[in-house]
């Protein structure tokens, strides 16, 4: 991850708080560039997410332009841990995508499965 990316994540997931930050993470194979911050569309986004459809579609058009690749999602935690919860397992849907969650200044990465989350290791970069 690039630390632009973690700098993007932490900063905005500090600034909504107490709601959810959400946002895309943008990239090539192995390595996430950019995080977006995208609008939080939940009715209850203090306690959950849900990525604007809109900046989803249009980063996927985006993609298939000759952009970077939607490597997968992230959002916040304000008032819980760096892992997926209860509501994050539930409305997963096992694409294989990374979800990024940040809590309490600090991310952690984790791959949608088809058997539920895995923990992924990373480390953060200049580029």
């Amino acid at each position: 991850m690039s630390r632009s990316a973690q700098a993007t994540i932490l900063s905005a997931a500090a600034a909504i708080a107490p709601e959810e930050a959400c946002g895309l993470l943008l990239g090539t194979a192995g390595t996430i560039h950019t995080a977006t911050v995208v609008a939080n569309v939940d009715p209850a986004p203090r306690s959950r997410f849900e990525i604007d459809p809109a900046a989803l579609i249009a980063a996927h058009r985006a993609t298939r332009g000759g952009g970077p690749a939607v490597l997968g999602y992230w959002h916040s935690h304000p008032n819980g841990l760096a892992e997926p919860s209860a509501t994050d397992r539930a409305a997963a849907s096992g694409d294989g995508r990374i979800w990024a969650i940040a809590a309490n200044g600090a991310i952690t990465l984790w791959r949608d499965g088809l058997d539920g989350f895995a923990a992924l290791p990373y480390s953060v970069t200049e580029a």
